[in-house]
This record gives structure tokens, C-alpha cells and sequence, in this order.
């Protein structure tokens, strides 16, 4: 497995080599050990999820407060383009946002440390996302901007077709800089 760090501390592209033969494909999804020699603990509390999105679907911008959540992020069918957005108080980086395509075909993870909002658009009929998830979820330490935040301007690459009623009314991103005590 192939681990590349990306502009923003932290976050990490985890690449598999899958093998390929008449009958199709083997690939390891994770592997704990590889993940350790790059600093990325999911912890023994750990949950999987996943989503199935159809296509044009934004989910997110999410977060969590406290102290965060980490997860490990990949699409195990179709295509999805993938978005985070650094919240870290003190990280240089804070603001910034990198866009990631996760599909079936390369198999890359995308390692979400704490302290990010993150979000995706499915781009195929169908995209089901997996998430490794460091610890339970409470839902009172949710996090949200709005996926059509002028601000943050992401430019989903198809038109948006759904949204959870959730995301269609979270906060702006001025006033999450705001509740961060940065507006």
C-alpha cells in the first residue's frame, strides 16, 4: 500500500496495489500496521459505515468538535469526488480545502484526520462510500457548513440533485468561523 501525504498535514491518500486476474480482483482495504508507520490511529473504538448515493448527491459538509473525529474514507462502487476543508484552530492550513477523486477503479483511501469538515458528490448512477471512523458518534458535537457555501466555492462537477434536509440548512461558513471564535 502506497501512502502519500497531501498539502494539508495530515491528510493522507492510501493507494492499494490490487491484484488482477480472470476472475477479477484481490485488494487489501486496510491494513493497521502500514497505516501506524504514518501516525494514522483509528483506535480500538472504531465503527464502519457506508453510503449509497445516487448520482449528482452531495453529502456533507460535515464535522465533529471536541476532539474531532478521524476516519478513513473510500468509494467501493462508482465515483465520488471527495472534499475536505481544514478547521484546526492553529494549522497553518486553516481554510483550506483539497478536492479527491475515490473510485472503484484506483481504490485510493482518503485519511480525514480531526479537525476537517468533509463532504463528497456521487459522479456515477450509483456510488457507495465506506468510512473507518475513530471513535462513536455524538451527535451533539456535529459540525456543518453548507455544500453551496459562497465562501468555500466548491465547485461540484455536476448539478446538485439532492441534500439532506440537514445540509440544506447548516450554517454558513462565516458563521462556523464565527462559533470557532475566527469571524
Amino acid at each position: 500500500m502506497q501512502v502519500t501525504e497531501t498539502d494539508i498535514a495530515g491528510v493522507f491518500v492510501l493507494r492499494p496495489r490490487p491484484h488482477h486476474d480472470e476472475r477479477g480482483f484481490f485488494t487489501r482495504t486496510f491494513d493497521a500496521a502500514i497505516a501506524r508507520e504514518h501516525g494514522i490511529e483509528l483506535g480500538d473504538e472504531a465503527q464502519d459505515s457506508q453510503s449509497r448515493s445516487r448520482q449528482g448527491v452531495v453529502r456533507g459538509l460535515h464535522g465533529r468538535g471536541g476532539r474531532g473525529e478521524a476516519k478513513l474514507v473510500r468509494c467501493a462502487h462508482g465515483a465520488v469526488l471527495d472534499t475536505v476543508v481544514d478547521i484546526r484552530p492553529d494549522s497553518p492550513t486553516f481554510g483550506r480545502r483539497l478536492e479527491f477523486r475515490l473510485d472503484d477503479t484506483e481504490f485510493a483511501h482518503l485519511y480525514v484526520p480531526p479537525g476537517m469538515l468533509h463532504g463528497f458528490q456521487a459522479l456515477t448512477e450509483t456510488a457507495d462510500v465506506c468510512y473507518r471512523i475513530d471513535r462513536p458518534h455524538d451527535p451533539s458535537e456535529d459540525l456543518a457548513v453548507r455544500y453551496d457555501d459562497p465562501d468555500l466555492a466548491i465547485d461540484w462537477p455536476l448539478p446538485v440533485t439532492v441534500v439532506s434536509a440537514r445540509d440544506a440548512q447548516a450554517p454558513s461558513w462565516h458563521e462556523l468561523l464565527v462559533s470557532l471564535g475566527r469571524g
